[in-house]
């Protein structure tokens, strides 16, 4: 006689791979475990910049390409109920969220392509998030590529902001570095989708996460301000390891009232 349990009848399987799963696990919010007693150990998002010596990108493109590219790593089915970068991208999460930002040219930057990860292109700036990781245990294509020592001025030939898009606002008081800024478009990419409802993010993965990069003056940012505390815009807040004090308001990012919405 076979035997066999009614509830097993019943027993669920793998929770089914959408976007809105996806979703979901950006919208619950980033841990705040403690770091690691080895420092080697600490979970961070490599983010490669193509940056050539002789034909260098726009930097508002460079940082919309690494905002982007942020995004579609964390939204990439790859990432998703039972991906294979599930697991240490969750984990990423839980942990306080760390990016670091890499320079790569020529051989370098083909290189970095075979390393799991999504490149994202934008008017001809390339950028290439890597899967979270510890920073002990970097691939060594990627650990030799030179964090900082390169910067690019900002563009005076950007056209008017598209209201309809994403926008996404870094200090201009603050300095930032090329490196610096794109880790928290990066992060301001990740607080903007977290807050948008499922069908809002739908139509923005349509649009390929497209979002548009602007440095704001005293003025300007003063205004970003009042909508952050409106709750019209979301702001992202540095903890201070690098190059602002902590706490700083390093980065505002608009939703728009297009593709987005």
């Amino acid at each position: 006689m076979s035997r066999f349990s009614l509830s097993g009848l019943f027993r669920r399987g793998p929770a089914p791979d959408t976007l809105a799963a996806r979703h979901r696990v950006l919208a619950r919010g980033y841990g705040s475990r403690p770091d690691p007693a080895d420092p080697q150990a600490v979970l961070a998002m490599q983010l490669v910049l193509h940056v050539e010596k002789t034909a260098p990108p726009r930097r508002e493109d460079l940082l919309a390409a690494a905002a982007a590219a942020t995004l579609a790593l964390c939204l990439d089915p790859r990432s998703g109920p039972g991906g294979e970068w599930e697991q240490p991208l969750r984990a990423w999460l839980d942990a306080r969220i760390r990016k670091v930002a890499r320079r790569a040219r020529g051989k370098a930057w083909r290189e970095a392509q075979d390393v799991p990860g999504v490149t994202v292109t934008v008017g001809g700036a390339e950028a290439r998030a890597l899967v979270p990781g510890p920073v002990g245990a970097l691939d060594h294509r990627i650990r030799k590529l030179q964090i900082s020592g390169t910067d690019l001025p900002d563009s005076d030939d950007l056209g008017p902001i598209d209201p309809h898009g994403v926008t996404i606002w870094v200090d201009g008081g603050l300095g930032m570095t090329v490196g610096k800024a794109a880790a928290q478009v990066g992060h301001a990419a990740m607080i903007l989708a977290g807050a948008m409802s499922t069908e809002r993010i739908e139509r923005w993965a349509r649009d390929d996460y497209a979002c548009q990069v602007r440095t704001a003056d005293a003025r300007r940012w003063a205004e970003l301000a009042d909508e952050v505390k409106a709750g019209r815009a979301v702001a992202v807040r540095d903890a201070g390891f690098t190059e602002v004090a902590p706490g700083a308001m390093t980065v505002i990012a608009q939703p728009g009232t297009g593709p987005a919405q």
